[in-house]
């Protein structure tokens, strides 16, 4: 999926949501993030940049859970690889601050496949639609805003091929506007 659909496709959701009546409205969010950030889930990807993420949690489900669903779209500075997809949260607060856990799913726009020419290794991410586990500590600015230091990880798990994830990583830091 080329970066223009990416845009596109985030562009048409987020657009979509504003036309959500306020009673039922959530949160839009931004922040920017250091991308293919070395940590034991992954392994270099040869990509750089930073990247510009963008997205709207939904108001929580009622019940035991109370769950938020969000859509996400994050596009790289260098024309490296960008994603957009959906997902679930939740927060937990502790005090003054909260953890908000999530996972979802995303199509990207990184090669289909490419090799380290120095390791002979892929650095591919080996499927289209990869996992997006995220997790955030954050804290309150004011009653609408929140501020959130964040990891964002992108692999397949090794579902689709047992030798080859190398997967990215992003940490940066988003802030979230409740509407």
């Amino acid at each position: 999926m080329g970066r223009a659909r990416i845009l596109v496709f985030s562009a048409a959701c987020l657009a979509a949501l504003g036309l959500a009546s306020a009673a039922q409205a959530g949160e839009v969010y931004g922040g920017i993030y250091a991308h293919e950030v070395d940590t034991p889930l992954t392994f270099a990807t040869n990509e750089g940049g930073v990247d510009f993420q963008l997205g709207y949690r939904f108001h929580p489900i009622e019940g035991a859970w109370k769950i938020e669903p969000y859509l996400i779209g994050s596009l790289n500075s260098e024309g490296d690889t960008s994603f957009a997809g959906i997902g679930v949260g939740r927060k937990f607060h502790i005090g003054p601050v909260y953890v908000r856990p999530g996972v979802g799913l995303v199509v990207h726009d990184g090669p289909g496949f490419r090799i380290d020419p120095d390791s002979g290794r892929r650095t591919d991410l080996g499927s289209r639609v990869l996992f997006e586990p995220e997790i955030a500590i954050g804290t309150y600015l004011s009653e609408r805003v929140t501020i959130e230091a964040s990891w964002v990880h992108i692999s397949h798990a090794q579902l689709f091929n047992s030798e080859q994830n190398p997967g990215i990583d992003m940490m940066g830091v988003r802030l979230n506007l409740k509407l």
